[in-house]
């Protein structure tokens, strides 16, 4: 076992003694827990099913397969290395080799950066839309695990990834102030699964690209699912009069945030009014006034009047008045409060973007960081289907990030022998417990 470091030793004067810190210590693994990864992607089949969507471009013999090459980008990924540069280092990692398929010690090592990147660079928009539907079909098959669902809501939502130099698609977004990728995220809003992650100009408007997305998502839910009703949720960034007119026609309920405007802000002045009075008259430490009510409302742009649900609360920086357009028939409280909950995405988009750093989308061309992004998606299923198994075995549920750093996170010494390979870990390592979750789960092969 090679215990050579190119890394020149470093001593900390600490007390008792002297210490002295070298990169020496052989065959280590900084990524303890990524068996539990390779069981969960075992359990999809995910990175399999990305491998037989790629096309191969390479000629002449081939050093490292297509599924070898997802896997290990994508388990990077998974562990906090979104980098290509980091394959680098850790392509002689003897626990992510193991899980890639090759023995630690005696076969070759994993793919460095050229390679990885020769593979993202391959894409084109053909394969992306492939890759897309695997990604759905992946969706569709763990929905109905547990039966086949009667409802499903689609949260959609835009997010912005910030773009550097002259990438093709970077553009200015006058929202966010800077230049960027505006990707659209479909979320199932009951469970919280990653329907689409869709890659878009960075001038993009939020609805664009909706329709069409939808038309093809919508199509395949029911061919799926026949007797699914769908329901769709949506900020003001998605109003559209087509939007609308395609879910009426499409049976689909929608509730989506609406702009105020003079006159809906006139529809709202008698429940504003209310709300002051209440106010004034409120003692000290009562909750905020909030009145929930509803009108008609009909736009310009619009072919027929429509159901508004306007939310009039008093703060104290003053009145915050919010309206959403909607098909549903709820009694206006309800209806706003199921619209609230649509915030809840916005912590899954926090998941996607900081556990699994889905706003590094660094390559020139839009195809590869169209590619690029469903990798991170990938590494989203496989996080997040990690935290399911813990919340079903009874854990609390965790942020990704707090995931990984309490069960990947972990150093281990990998030893290979002629038949076995062990792993071992650090007997005092605080993701013990929800190691011994993970160990006893049930249906566990």
């Amino acid at each position: 076992m090679s215990t050579d470091s190119a890394t020149a030793p470093v001593t900390f004067a600490t007390a008792p003694l002297p210490l002295t810190a070298a990169c020496d210590g052989g065959r280590l693994t900084s990524d303890g827990g990524l068996p539990w990864l390779a069981e969960v992607e075992a359990a999809l089949g995910l990175c399999a099913a990305f491998a037989a969507r790629i096309p191969e471009w390479r000629r002449g013999r081939v050093q490292h397969p297509l599924e070898t090459l997802v896997r290990q980008r994508v388990f990077q990924i998974a562990c906090g290395y979104a980098d290509q540069d980091d394959a680098d280092t850790l392509r002689t990692d003897p626990l992510l080799k193991l899980v890639c398929g090759r023995l630690p010690d005696s076969d070759p090592d994993l793919a460095s950066q050229p390679t990885l990147s020769r593979l993202e660079n391959a894409m084109d928009r053909h394969a992306c839309y492939r890759l897309a539907l695997t990604l759905l079909d992946l969706y569709l098959r763990e929905r109905e695990r547990n039966g086949v669902p009667a409802r499903i809501v689609l949260d959609l939502d835009g997010t912005d990834d910030p773009t550097h130099g002259a990438q093709e698609g970077s553009a200015y977004h006058g929202y966010y102030r800077q230049h960027m990728y505006h990707p659209l995220l479909v979320f199932d809003g009951d469970t919280g699964q990653l329907i689409a992650a869709i890659l878009r100009p960075g001038n993009a408007a939020a609805h664009r690209g909706v329709l069409t997305l939808l038309k093809r998502l919508v199509a395949r839910l029911r061919a799926r699912w026949p007797g699914v009703a769908i329901e769709l949720r949506a900020d003001s960034g998605f109003a559209s009069p087509a939007l609308y007119s395609y879910c009426e026609a499409e049976r689909i309920g929608y509730t989506i945030g609406l702009a105020g405007n003079a006159r809906l802000q006139a529809l709202a002045a008698p429940q504003l009014a209310e709300a002051q009075r209440q106010h004034a008259a409120r003692a000290e430490g009562d909750p905020p006034v909030r009145l929930v009510g509803e009108g008609r409302y009909q736009a310009d742009s619009w072919e027929r009047e429509r159901r508004v649900v306007c939310k009039t609360e008093i703060l104290p920086k003053g009145p915050n008045v919010r309206f959403v357009v909607t098909s549903r028939a709820d009694a206006p409280r309800a209806l706003y409060d199921w619209y609230v909950d649509r915030g809840e995405p916005e912590g899954w988009i926090k998941d996607l973007k900081n556990a699994c750093q889905a706003d590094r989308l660094s390559c020139h061309t839009f195809w590869a960081n169209q590619f690029r992004l469903l990798l991170h998606a990938a590494a989203y299923w496989l996080l997040d289907t990690l935290r399911r198994w813990l919340v079903a075995a009874g854990a609390a549920r965790r942020q990704l990030d707090t995931l990984r750093l309490e069960v990947l996170k972990i150093g281990g010494r990998v030893y290979q022998w002629a038949t076995r390979v062990r792993l071992r870990l650090a007997s005092s390592h605080p993701g013990q417990a929800l190691w011994a979750l993970l160990a006893a789960r049930p249906g566990r092969p």
